[in-house]
């Protein structure tokens, strides 16, 4: 018998102004996908080879699109489903503290490489409140107070890992809590290399699923509230988007890593779902102009991106030379070292968008930080709903 994987899903159908659900069966063998009106009761795409969709996309609260539908996968759509492709399935919170944020990229170098991925993301910097509230279990304990005056002294980067066995497997890679017993007992984890005590040791990670899903919720709550703001500041500023293909693969930690290298500062990052018609809004002044709009809308709706503002000295030039013609085939003749020759494959997939023009800087980078994800449309100074967050 066939193997076939069954899903309900949603799609916001922005011309009608409804939510539609479907039943999405996808057939490994031959990578072909199959949709069924839920309302209707017919067939709405009939099996159909398509390539865009991988097993490793499959779970529930993850974004696919098909087709230029972005839909969202809402609950296994039989058991079968559920005890393969979900069974192992975990969510879990990655903190990384102040001591090494400059390091994230290394970081998601090694939750990529350990075949986990990165479902959210946001920088911040909690108060001492949020400190205490996020660490509340140890109120008795008499490291508290060192420990929320450290968690509270600079820039997080707070996320969310999907992936089989999450909870254990970053605390594994994370290592013993004191850094001194780590380089003794685990000398490849993340604290014996970069972490230098008990309070000052990289990160921090859930210890079991349901302190995961408390955490993850203090952070990125999926009630009213935004959780704690990101760390935006909108001075000598630009936007720099890694686009959906580059993160799917895994590049986001060379991307970030190679941002430090060149001396730009990170000074806000968060990760968002962009849907098509917020896509069509935010690129809208290339329409008519570039011969490949549609398919940079399809690109930027295709998953999730990680936006970025970086903080430098004339920022907008210098950022844009670094990120280097928009044809990677051009840009690996000329500027080698740029991000779009290292890690982009044509010039829909240049692995990052920067922002054009000086003055756009911050219009673009306000979709990081206010409260509905709102970002400029480049070149029009008027709010749109560009991102909706994640």
């Amino acid at each position: 018998m066939e193997v076939r994987f069954a899903f309900l899903a949603e799609w916001y159908d922005p011309t009608a102004a409804l939510l539609r659900r479907y039943q999405l069966f996808y057939y490994p063998k031959d990578s072909s996908v199959e949709m069924f009106d839920v309302k209707n009761q017919r067939i709405f795409l009939r099996r159909t080879k398509y390539d865009d969709i991988h097993q490793e996309d499959l779970f529930v609260g993850n974004r696919v699109n098909v087709f230029s539908r972005q839909l969202n996968l809402i609950e296994y759509g039989d058991q079968y489903t559920a005890n393969k492709l979900g069974s192992k399935k975990e969510r879990t919170l990655a903190l990384i503290k102040p001591d090494v944020v400059t390091k994230i990229g290394d970081a998601l170098e090694l939750i990529y490489s350990s075949n986990l991925i990165v479902t959210k993301a946001k920088m911040t910097k909690l108060t001492w409140s949020e400190a205490t509230d996020f660490y509340v279990e140890h109120q008795s304990k008499p490291f508290f107070n060192n420990l929320v005056q450290f968690l509270s002294s600079g820039p997080v980067v707070a996320m969310e890992l999907m992936g089989d066995e999450a909870v254990s497997i970053w605390r594994k890679l994370l290592g013993p809590a004191d850094s001194a017993v780590a380089r003794r007992e685990a000398p490849q984890s993340v604290r014996a290399q970069f972490g230098t005590d008990g309070i000052k040791n990289v990160g921090h990670g859930s210890d079991s699923l349901a302190a995961a899903a408390r955490e993850l919720e203090f952070f990125f709550p999926s009630t009213i509230g935004h959780g704690p703001s990101n760390t935006a500041i909108y001075t000598d500023c630009t936007c720099c988007i890694i686009k959906p293909h580059a993160v799917s693969e895994g590049l986001a930690g060379k991307i970030l890593n190679a941002i430090s290298a060149a001396g730009f500062e990170i000074s806000a990052l968060q990760m968002f779902n962009v849907d098509r018609a917020n896509a069509e809004e935010f690129y809208e002044v290339y329409k008519g102009v570039v011969a490949e709009y549609p398919s940079m809308v399809t690109e930027l709706c295709s998953g999730p991106c990680m936006v970025l503002e970086i903080h430098s000295t004339d920022t907008q030039q210098t950022f844009r030379e670094f990120c280097g013609p928009a044809d990677p085939e051009i840009a690996r003749h000329l500027r080698p070292t740029t991000l779009r020759a290292l890690y982009g494959k044509d010039k829909v997939k240049n692995a990052v968008h920067c922002t054009d023009l000086p003055e756009d800087g911050v219009l673009e980078v306000g979709g990081i930080s206010v409260t509905h994800a709102l970002l400029y449309s480049p070149c029009t100074e008027k709010y749109t709903h560009i991102i909706s967050s994640v």
